[in-house]
């Protein structure tokens, strides 16, 4: 019998934390399992991030009315994978927000990420018959848009791709934080099954542009405090670094998917073994390292069966 993808025996609940990271800030997070952030306006609020299911997003409700009363009026979703976006319908907010193009993946591909993701994720999707469908924005923007929340400015950017071609992150600058989406993680390995290899580094680059005293990753702790800021992107950095290099080698000289699973273990392993979701995240991330090595500019649509002829291939 094949081997089972490392998340598909992952069954075991995880422990929330709620931490304030600003005034009026908050990062949800459980223990490398999909983060969302919090901001409470003068008079609404706006969720980062709708996670995989409204099982999931009830959890969040959960902890955002230990600290306000206020409507939740705004969800941005950074990006379209269904772990991020399919618990959208639990928040009943009137406004959902997603750059053109990430709106624009969930029409190419968000019904086969769906799929993909339920496959290897079943614990995050424990609840999934009360999913209504696709998660579709209301509002969409390119390169940047902001939203007030009474007084309070929220500036929600594209700075490049990276995790996705449709990345954005949300700056809050009366308090100097941002939520990055999954182009920053922290003690959590990169899923870079859809990234952008050759991008990520100027992204991280532009991001740090802002000197966020805190950020709030995609997965892991907040990051609180400037040199913690920089330790994490730093951290994502080298991740990203040492995936994409000993990838391209071998698909620089003709080398196999295989050959390319065997030498980014060699060179990650060491640095990244106990990093959450890492076993998850590793046969993604070679196949699409090896793919944009080879020229293929547009991460390939993963499907469920694609997964597991993929894992078919690195299990031989």
């Amino acid at each position: 019998m094949a081997k089972a993808f490392a998340s598909q025996g992952d069954m075991e609940d995880k422990n929330i934390s709620f931490t304030e990271i600003g005034d009026g800030l908050y990062a949800f997070t459980a223990e490398g399992d999909p983060n969302s952030g919090v901001i409470i306006g003068d008079e609404s609020v706006m969720i980062i991030e709708a996670q995989a299911t409204p099982r999931l997003a009830s959890k969040v409700i959960e902890e955002v009315r230990k600290v306000t009363d206020k409507p939740i009026s705004h969800i941005v979703l950074t990006h379209y994978h269904a772990v991020r976006v399919l618990g959208a319908s639990e928040f009943n907010a009137p406004e959902i927000i997603m750059s053109g193009d990430a709106r624009a993946m969930v029409v190419e591909r968000g019904q086969e990420d769906w799929d993909s993701e339920f496959q290897r994720f079943p614990r995050l999707f424990q609840g999934h018959e009360s999913i209504p469908g696709l998660t579709w924005p209301t509002t969409t923007f390119d390169g940047m848009m902001t939203v007030y929340l009474g007084k309070r400015r929220v500036d929600i950017m594209q700075l490049g791709r990276a995790h996705t071609a449709g990345d954005a992150v949300v700056w809050v600058p009366d308090a100097e934080v941002m939520f990055t989406g999954d182009i920053v993680e922290y003690h959590s390995a990169c899923y870079c099954g859809d990234g952008h290899f050759a991008d990520w580094g100027d992204t991280l680059d532009n991001i740090a542009s802002f000197d966020p005293v805190c950020i709030a990753p995609g997965r892991g702790d907040a990051l609180v405090g400037r040199e913690m800021v920089e330790a994490a992107i730093e951290n994502t950095r080298d991740f990203v670094e040492s995936t994409y290099r000993p990838a391209a080698k071998v698909a620089a000289r003709g080398g196999s998917l295989k050959e390319a699973w065997d030498a980014v273990r060699a060179e990650c392993d060491p640095k990244f073994a106990e990093y959450a979701i890492y076993e998850h995240c590793l046969p993604f991330n070679v196949a699409r390292a090896f793919d944009e090595a080879r020229g293929i500019e547009t991460p390939r649509i993963w499907t469920a069966q694609r997964d597991l002829d993929m894992w078919a291939d690195l299990q031989s």
